[in-house]
Parts: structure tokens; C-alpha cells; sequence
């Protein structure tokens, strides 16, 4: 059901009024700063890099103008699909029954990006972090691979199996308690005296499991449990468990607030261990030296594998005597699971295995750099790829079965190497060769990595980029390798069956000019007043040349030069000097196919 605009007036009058009476935080909050105007002109231009640079330097996507404008709303509002769908990947929120999340889907330019917000999976929009907080709950009951190094037992003798590196990370008491005995495997906490239920509970909600606050049942046992978990919870440090208890009795969408609060709370903790203990623990040796580093199981980071990656040798020659390096880092087995690729590595017949008295290498196939970006996902579910890495990371997102990492890489690509805010500024027959991103970017690598990994959204990106600079690419050799792979591509293909790269490259193509001549006849109709006013302007050079024979041979130079005149539009008239281009750039395709003994 889709509101109409006078039952959006009550929606925002009922949130606002929730709002006010502080039940409910505000979701899209005012936003005044330049980096966040300059955010929302970037959405209004359609500038992808811009947008994905802003939103890496952690610019606010759910903030708002003071005319209640959100980013989602006016990249919708402006017709900008690409944009609406990165913003929607990258966690805005268009939540269907909300003022924000009907005005958006209301404001849409066009079906297309309507259709989109329609069918998009808003609970991820709204919840970013819902797979990495799932994973964290799921290692309460996951038993293969085991990744348990330490047990919690009980005054009634129950047993908590846990992980150090969490607990070390999400409270203020094992800390301490690990410092003392970093070798220590369990833990007894009879000391505490309270009641068992109390503290399996906490340590539950460690692990984001809030199942239990539905558990609780009657008032009456709420109550009996209540001191208990106060208790627990500031013996511990985690004083904000008593508002998960509070918040789970209210409101639906105040419980869904206060489960994101725990959330980003639990992120933190988590992130701040990685990079004291995991990116700040790592080590860099000589790569003839690798096997004999040899990292103890009580370790500072508490961690149970190292990942291994080897540097590329340096190109330039005042390093060759500087022998290669590979760099360790120290990694938990209950985080890199979140990899189907490692589950399986650990869980399965294989060497890794196999236990050993000190931490297993595991050597990776990609660069240092890569796997730390890697690693930061796992941990922390967000990365910041610079374009540089973003190819091979997803090679190697691809490799480790990563689907949400591969799909970040390829918005990294598609967005920062993005053309489109050439588009706007440039002339279409500009030389784009100066761009900073073409050192950086191989076009044809992208395609051939789309093509392996079944990357829709770089095919479409492929295309798009060489479409902004075809006249760079329309006599390269690598332009023409890929048409060939293309076409090749279809199997049993016949002659006249179409070449999707280049059905791409002349859809960008027209894009590009903002032209659809074969949809509208516009090619026919300019095609006919050319020659008219050709026939007409030579007619006239023929009569007047009749009358003066002469002078035969100049006016015959003449009537050549007007026909060359009248071939070209006119230079005011720039919509026919991009009908022109357009056409001679669709000409070269033509020429270029027919070269090839190619028929599209």
C-alpha cells in the first residue's frame, strides 16, 4: 500500500509527535554542515564519486535540509537511478509507513527508480549491520568449525563456552581478569553470587542474542531476574543492558532503535579490538623467514590463526637489493568463518585443520594491503577501498565466497571510476585520457573480471566508461579483443545475433548525448532538412552557373564547398552538432564491426 499525499501529512504528524514526546529518536536528523551540503549537490548532479567519497569520510546519508530533503529523496526526485541504488546498498532509509519512506517512492522521477525502492529489501536498509550482528549471535550455537577457547562455569556447575577476544572486547571485567592470567581457559563465578540465569543471560547479550528478552515471560519473573541482571551487567561493564530490557516493552519501533544502539555499540568494541590487536598486531618479516615465526596460543590478541600475505617485489631498481616481505596477521577463527571459504578450510579433512602446540599459517593469495581490507570487513563489516585495491579485492572476494564484500568491491569500482560527472562538464568528443582515474583503472581488466565473476553491475559499468570515452577506445586494439570475447560469448552464434557489449556501448552511448533518435525519428527528420537545404543551395549554384560559363569551374568549387556547408548543422545549433557526433561515432562502431567480419 502506497500513501497518498494528504495521508502523508499524518504520518508526519504522528512521528513528529512521537518525537517530541522523546519515545521515539529522531531517524533523519537536521543537517547543516558543508560536507554534508556539498553531499546533497553532489546528489542532485548525479556525481557517483563524489557521493561514494563524501560517504567514506562518514558524511551523515540519513540527514536532512532544513527544507526536509534527504539524499534518498532528492537523488529520486532528480532521476538518478545509479545513485538511489548506492545510497540504498550503503544504508539509507526509505522504511515503507514512515513520512521519509513514502514522500521518497512518491517523489520518484520515473517508474524505473520507483520499481526499485518499491522492491528493495528495506529491513537491510534500515539494519546495515544485520548480517554481521546474525554471524555474532551464531556463534552461540555453532559447533563446527570449534572455535571455543574458554568456558564460564557456573555456581550451579553450568558451563558457558565463550571467546576471549569477545569478552575482552565487549566488557569491562575479563579484561582485567586476563591480564592477570592471559592463560586462563575458564572461569568460575561463584564469586559473584548471583544467580546462574542472571549471568548466562548477559553473556548472551555479549553476542547480541536478545531472544532472552522475550524469555522473560511474566512480570513476576521479570522482576525476581531484574536486580540480578543489574547486577551482573555493572559487575561486568555493561551498564546499557537494563535499556535492552527496558526498550523491549515498548513501542516496535523504539525496541528497533534501541537493538540498533546495542548494535553500533557492539561494532565499536569490536572494531576498536581489530585495530589494537589485529591490524596493530600484525608483523612483517622477510618472506624466506616466515616459518619460523611461531606465535604461542596465549597471546595478547587472544587470537588462534595467522593470516599470511606476501608483498609484490618493487619495481624500481634502488630496492632490488632489499629482500621481498610478507606480512602476519594475527586472526580469529570465530570471525573469518563468516566465510564459507574458511568454514569449510576449518571444519573440513583439510591440513588447517589439524591442531598444532602454536598458532597455523595460513598464506593467502592476494597483497597485504587486500588482506587487511579483507579482515577490516570481516571484523567490522565496512571497508574504505581505495580504486587501486578494489580489482583484485574482488578477485579475492570471489575466492573466499564473500558475496557482500564482492558486491562493495564492484560498487567501489563503478563509483569511483565512474564517468559521470564528465558527462555534464565535457565536450562528447573531449580527449578523457587525462583523467586521474585511467592510470589507476584498466577498463578492459574490469570487463574481463565482470565476464569471469558474473558481475552485472561492472558489465554495465564497462560499457558505460567506454561509451564516455569512445573515441579513445574505437581504434584500440583491446576494444576490439573485447568484441571479439563478446561475441564469442554467445553460443552457436549466428550472424545476426547481437553483441551485447556493443548493444551496451550504443545504449550508454545515446545516453551519453541524451538522445534516442531511433525512438523518436529525430535521425530521419534532420536527415531530410540537410538535404533539402543541400538540394536547394546547389540548385541555386546551377542556375547561376548556367548564365556564366566562364566561370564554370570556380562556381563548381563553389557549389562543392556549400554542399560540405550544408552536410554540417550549423555551429550555433548544438543539438545537431551532437546528432552529427552521434552518428559519426555510430558509424565507426559499424565500420569497426565490419572490419571484425562482424554483424550486429
Amino acid at each position: 500500500m502506497i500513501f497518498g499525499k494528504s495521508e502523508l501529512q499524518g504520518k508526519l504528524g504522528e512521528q513528529n509527535s512521537l518525537i517530541k514526546n522523546g519515545v521515539l529518536r529522531e531517524e533523519n536528523p537536521l543537517d547543516q554542515s558543508p560536507e554534508f551540503n556539498e553531499f546533497l549537490l553532489a546528489c542532485r548532479k548525479g556525481d557517483l564519486r563524489t557521493c561514494q567519497q563524501l560517504m567514506s569520510l562518514g558524511v551523515n546519508i540519513n540527514g536532512k535540509d532544513k527544507y526536509d530533503y534527504t539524499p534518498l529523496i532528492i537523488a529520486s526526485l532528480c532521476g538518478h537511478y545509479e545513485l538511489v541504488r548506492l545510497l540504498l546498498e550503503s544504508g539509507a532509509l526509505a522504511e515503507r509507513n514512515t513520512f521519509q519512506g513514502e514522500r521518497c517512492i512518491y517523489n520518484a522521477l520515473n517508474d524505473r527508480i520507483r520499481n526499485l525502492l518499491l522492491e528493495y529489501d528495506f529491513s537491510k536498509s534500515s539494519d546495515a549491520l544485520v548480517y554481521w550482528s546474525t554471524h555474532l549471535c551464531s556463534l552461540l550455537t555453532r559447533t563446527a568449525p570449534a572455535t571455543f577457547d574458554f568456558e564460564v562455569v557456573m555456581s550451579d556447575l553450568s558451563r558457558f563456552n565463550a571467546h576471549k577476544f569477545l569478552l575482552a572486547a565487549r566488557t569491562g571485567f575479563f579484561p582485567r581478569l586476563f591480564a592477570h592470567d592471559a592463560s586462563a581457559s575458564s572461569w568460575h563465578a561463584d564469586d559473584l553470587g548471583v544467580a546462574p540465569r542472571a549471568l548466562e543471560l548477559v553473556l548472551r547479550h555479549v553476542y547480541l542474542d536478545d531472544d532472552w528478552l522475550r524469555e522473560l515471560g511474566s512480570a513476576e519473573e521479570e522482576a525476581r531476574l531484574g536486580p540480578a541482571l543489574d547486577r551482573v551487567s555493572g559487575l561486568l561493564g555493561m551498564e546499557e543492558l537494563w535499556e535492552a530490557v527496558l526498550a523491549a516493552r515498548q513501542d516496535r519501533r523504539v525496541a528497533r532503535q534501541r537493538f540498533r544502539d546495542q548494535e553500533a555499540r557492539a561494532l565499536r568494541d569490536v572494531a576498536g579490538f581489530f585495530q589494537r590487536h589485529v591490524l596493530g598486531g600484525k608483523i612483517v618479516v622477510e618472506r624466506l623467514r616466515v616459518d619460523e615465526v611461531c606465535w604461542q596460543r596465549d597471546n595478547a590478541a587472544f587470537a588462534d590463526v595467522l593470516l599470511c600475505a606476501h608483498s609484490a617485489p618493487p619495481d624500481n631498481d634502488a630496492s632490488l637489493s632489499a629482500p621481498p616481505t610478507s606480512t602476519l596477521y594475527p586472526a580469529h577463527k570465530a570471525m573469518l568463518i563468516r566465510s564459507q571459504y574458511f568454514a569449510t578450510m576449518f571444519s573440513g579433512p583439510f591440513v588447517e585443520s589439524r591442531p598444532l602446540p602454536h598458532l597455523r599459517i595460513i598464506t593467502m593469495d592476494c597483497s597485504p594491503p587486500v588482506l587487511a581490507l579483507i579482515l577490516t570487513y570481516l571484523y567490522t563489516e565496512s571497508i574504505n577501498c581505495p580504486l587501486r585495491h578494489a580489482l583484485d579485492l574482488l578477485y579475492a572476494a570471489d575466492m573466499l565466497l564473500l558475496d557482500g564484500l564482492k558486491n562493495k568491491a564492484a560498487v567501489t569500482i563503478s563509483t569511483l571510476g565512474s564517468p559521470a560527472h564528465h558527462q555534464a562538464t565535457l565536450s562528447p568528443l573531449d580527449n578523457n585520457d587525462d583523467d586521474d582515474e585511467a592510470d589507476l583503472l584498466d577498463i578492459f581488466d574490469v570487463l574481463t573480471a565482470a565476464w569471469d565473476l558474473a558481475v552485472p553491475r561492472l558489465e554495465e559499468f564497462a560499457a558505460r566508461y567506454i561509451a564516455a570515452r569512445l573515441e579513445s577506445y574505437i581504434d584500440d586494439e583491446a576494444f576490439r579483443d573485447a568484441v571479439r570475447k563478446s561475441a564469442a560469448r554467445i553460443r552457436a552464434r549466428h550472424d545476426t545475433d547481437s553483441i551485447e557489449l556493443v548493444d551496451d556501448v550504443r545504449f550508454h552511448l545515446s545516453e551519453r548525448f541524451r538522445l534516442r533518435f531511433e525512438d523518436t525519428g529525430l535521425a530521419n527528420v534532420l536527415a531530410a532538412a540537410q538535404q533539402q537545404q543541400r538540394d536547394e543551395k546547389m540548385g541555386a549554384d546551377a542556375a547561376a552557373a548556367s548564365h556564366d560559363d566562364v566561370a564554370e569551374s570556380a562556381q563548381n568549387g563553389q557549389a562543392l564547398a556549400v554542399a560540405q556547408e550544408a552536410a554540417s548543422p550549423p555551429p550555433d545549433d548544438d543539438f545537431a552538432v551532437a546528432a552529427a557526433k552521434y552518428q559519426l561515432l555510430l558509424d565507426k562502431i559499424d565500420a569497426m564491426l565490419e572490419q571484425l567480419g562482424l554483424d550486429a
